[in-house]
């Protein structure tokens, strides 16, 4: 193998989806480094892999990292993998990749499984805009006011969230978006119990608080986007907004005026750009 530090996606529960390529750098690789080298040695002893490991976590420090990055200058292949799905994905691995650019080492990327668009590809809600988001904040106060300023998002919500508490969650949802709003769960993906439910969020919430068995496991939540209309730029805004382009960046005009008009930056801003400002 060509040296590198290799970003492998792993199964995020059916080992069987390990894709051929993974299975070879896997095998191949002169180090693994994994969030949890007991979760990530049944993945090895699943296929027959006996590459060497070692751990690389969100508590691991700057000298582990740079320790990674020495044996790939030094002509390694070094693989990281998290305990399932893609690396990177709302882990701490970015850090080892920065270093590793920014030392001119070798980054490659092995795609496979990722929690959040699998859910996506089954959850029937659009998605050709969605906004990733991870998990949301454990306490109430600090989860309802990033909730509060995510629903006007038209975009799909993609959230992962923790089984103890995805009840609680689906509450500040159903809090911030309305009973209304078509949610789903996905739950479990790819494994035996898979639980895929679109529903809207005041029956989705009564779903799972009914059901014990739907607040085990992995969890992601996906929230449909709003379809609040967008308030109309009108003619006195519009030109305001050519006006102060004249002298000011486009961002810096929308984010002005978004503040009294009650128009969102976004929408002034792309309206800007149309206008060739």
């Amino acid at each position: 193998m060509e040296s590198g530090l290799y970003i492998v996606a792993t199964p995020i529960g059916n080992l069987g989806d390990l894709s051929p390529r993974a299975l070879a750098v896997l095998a191949g690789a002169d180090l693994v480094a994994a969030e949890d080298t007991r979760h990530t040695r049944r993945l090895f002893a699943h296929h027959g892999i006996d590459s060497r490991l070692t751990a690389y976590h969100e508590h691991s420090d700057a000298a582990a990292a740079e320790r990674l990055c020495d044996r790939v200058a030094a002509g390694e292949a070094v693989a990281l993998v998290s305990d399932a799905g893609t690396p990177l994905v709302s882990d701490p691995g970015y850090r080892l990749v920065r270093l590793a650019q920014d030392r001119g080492l070798p980054v490659i990327p092995v795609p496979g499984p990722c929690a959040a668009i699998t859910a996506l590809s089954a959850a029937g809600l659009p998605s050709d805009r969605f906004r990733f988001e991870g998990f949301l904040p454990a306490k109430a106060g600090p989860r309802a006011a990033r909730l509060a300023a995510l629903a006007d998002e038209r975009a799909t919500l993609v959230f992962y969230e923790a089984p103890h508490r995805v009840l609680e969650t689906l509450e500040a949802l159903l809090d911030a978006f309305g009973g209304a709003r078509e949610a789903v769960l996905a739950r479990e993906l790819s494994k035996a119990f898979e639980t895929i439910r679109r529903a809207p969020l005041g029956a989705l919430r009564d779903f799972v608080a009914g059901d014990a068995d739907q607040r085990r496991g992995e969890i992601v939540l996906l929230v449909a986007g709003s379809e609040a209309a967008e308030p109309e730029i009108d003619a006195a805004l519009g030109q305001l907004a050519r006006e102060l382009a004249r002298d000011l960046p486009a961002k810096r005009v929308a984010a002005l005026l978004s503040d009294f008009s009650g128009v969102r930056k976004n929408q002034l801003y792309r309206w800007l750009l149309e206008q060739g400002n």
